[in-house]
C-alpha cells in the first residue's frame, strides 16, 4: 500500500523514499479512514489503520505512529486474526525502538516471535528479522546474528528474493560491527542475558518441533552443548513412579487446570499460573529437598519457588535454558497427561547433553530433575487430542558456592 514510498537506510530503518509523497498518501489513507461507514468491514479499517502507522512511523512521528498501529491491533485481536496480531505487534515494536524505548519494544518483539513460532511458522522469519534488527542496535550482535541467519535460513527455503536480499543485507551489517567491535565478545555481566544469548542460538540451530532433526543437527551443536553442560550442578534424571500420596498430586491438578483457566499466562509457547494451597501443601508435605539430593547428590533447601504448567494441543517448548533465578535444581512433577488411546507418539520433555539428547515422557506422578540454567531442554509438540499439565518446583543448592557461575561460554556467533 505505501511500500513503494518507503526504504532503508543505512541503518536498516524505515525511511521516506520522498518525504512529501509518502505525507500525501498518509494523507489520502487518512481521508479513506474517515469516510468508511460506520458499518464497514473491519479488516479494511485494520489495515488502513496499520499502514498509516507504518507511514507515520517512517516519517518519524513515533506517538502518531503508535496511536494508529495499537487501533489496529485492536482490531486484529477482537476478530480472532492472530496473524495480523504478530504482523502489527511487530510495527508496534518497531515503533517503540525507533523512539527510543528499548525495553518495550524488546517485550514486544519476543512475544511477537513466541506467537508465531506456535501458530505462525510462516511469519517466523519477519519476527525473526525485526528482533534482529533491535538486537543489533542494542550492541547484542551474537544474538542478532542468530536470529537473522535463521531467518536467512527460512527465506532460502521460501525462495523469495526480495526477503533473502533484505536479510543478507541486515546480516552484512550486522557481521560488519561485528568485525569493527574486534575483540571477542565474552559472557554478559549479567547472567540473565547470557541465558537469552545461548537461547537465541540454540532456536536458530535445532528446533523440538521436529524430532527427527535432532540426529542430523546434534554433531553441529555437540561442542556448544558439552561447553555449557560440563558446568551444570546437577545431570537430568527421569524419576518414575514416585510414592507421593495420591491425594496431593490430584488435587494440585485440580489447583493447576482452575488456576490456568482464570489465571494462566502464555510463556514461551504453553501456559503458565502461579501455584496456591495445594502446592504449598504438597512441599509441606513431602520432603522434595530430599528426592533431589537421592536422585542427583546435589543438597538443596526445600523448595522456594513453584510454578504450575499446561499444554493443549499442537503447543511446544523449544529448546532453551532457564535464567538462573529458578535455582540450581528444577523439579518436573507430571500432574496429568492425557491423550488418545494408541496414539503412536506422545508429547516429551528432552534435554540435550553432550553425548545427544535424553527424553523423557512423563507419565502422571513421574517427575524430571535437572539443572534448567545449564541444561538446553523443551518440550515436543502435542499431538491430536493431547494435553499435559505439570507444576515445576525450583531449588537452591545449599552449598553457596553452587550459586556463583563462572568461567561460562559465550554463546556462538
Amino acid at each position: 500500500m505505501l511500500d513503494h514510498l518507503i526504504t532503508h537506510d543505512d541503518a536498516l530503518r524505515m525511511v521516506p523514499t520522498d518525504r512529501d509523497e509518502l505525507a500525501t498518501a498518509i494523507g489520502r489513507l487518512r481521508d479513506e479512514l474517515r469516510a468508511l461507514p460506520e458499518d464497514a468491514d473491519p479488516a479494511r479499517t485494520r489495515v488502513l489503520t496499520r499502514w498509516i502507522g507504518i507511514g507515520q512511523m517512517s516519517m518519524g512521528h513515533h506517538d502518531e505512529a503508535l496511536t494508529f498501529l495499537r487501533q489496529s491491533l485492536d482490531i486484529a485481536a477482537t476478530t480472532g486474526n492472530t496473524r495480523a496480531v504478530v504482523a502489527t505487534g511487530l510495527n508496534i515494536a518497531d515503533a517503540h525502538r525507533y523512539a527510543g524505548d528499548a525495553r518495550s519494544a524488546d517485550a514486544l518483539y519476543r512475544s511477537a516471535l513466541n506467537t508465531a513460532r506456535n501458530q505462525h511458522p510462516e511469519l517466523v522469519d519477519y519476527a525473526l528479522q525485526h528482533t534482529g534488527k533491535h538486537l543489533m542496535e542494542r550492541g547484542d550482535l551474537t544474538g542478532a546474528q542468530a536470529h537473522l541467519q535463521e531467518a536467512l535460513r527460512l527465506r532460502i527455503v521460501k525462495e523469495d528474493t526480495e526477503l533473502v536480499k533484505s536479510t543478507q543485507a541486515a546480516l552484512d551489517r550486522v557481521e560488519l560491527l561485528i568485525g569493527q567491535a574486534g575483540a571477542t565478545e565474552v559472557p554478559p555481566a549479567d547472567p540473565c542475558e547470557w541465558s537469552r544469548q545461548w537461547t537465541t542460538w540454540l532456536r536458530s540451530r535445532t528446533t523440538t518441533l521436529t524430532p527427527s532433526r535432532w540426529a542430523q543437527d546434534f554433531p553441529a551443536l555437540r561442542d556448544a552443548v558439552a561447553g555449557i553442560t560440563a558446568h551444570r550442578r546437577v545431570h537430568p534424571r527421569h524419576l518414575r513412579h514416585q510414592s507421593f500420596p495420591a491425594m496431593l498430586p490430584a488435587a494440585m491438578a485440580e489447583e493447576a487446570e482452575k488456576a490456568i483457566a482464570t489465571d494462566g499466562y502464555l510463556h514461551n509457547g504453553k501456559r503458565n499460573a502461579a501455584v496456591g494451597d495445594a502446592a504449598n501443601h504438597f512441599a509441606a508435605q513431602v520432603d522434595l529437598a530430599a528426592v533431589v539430593a537421592r536422585s542427583t547428590g546435589l543438597e538443596v533447601e526445600q523448595p522456594h519457588t513453584a510454578v504450575y504448567i499446561a499444554y493443549t494441543e499442537g503447543q511446544f517448548l523449544d529448546f532453551h535454558v532457564d535464567e538462573p533465578g529458578f535455582g540450581e535444581a528444577n523439579l518436573i512433577l507430571c500432574l496429568r497427561h492425557e491423550r488418545p488411546t494408541g496414539a503412536l507418539r506422545v508429547s516429551a520433555t528432552v534435554f540435550l547433553n553432550a553425548d545427544g539428547y535424553l527424553e523423557c515422557a512423563l507419565a502422571p506422578g513421574d517427575c524430571v530433575v535437572f539443572d534448567g540454567a545449564l541444561t538446553p531442554h523443551g518440550r515436543t509438540p502435542l499431538g491430536p487430542g493431547e494435553s499435559v499439565t505439570l507444576v515445576s518446583f525450583g531449588f537452591r543448592a545449599c552449598d553457596q558456592a553452587a550459586h556463583t557461575l563462572t568461567g561460562l561460554p559465550a554463546a556462538p556467533r
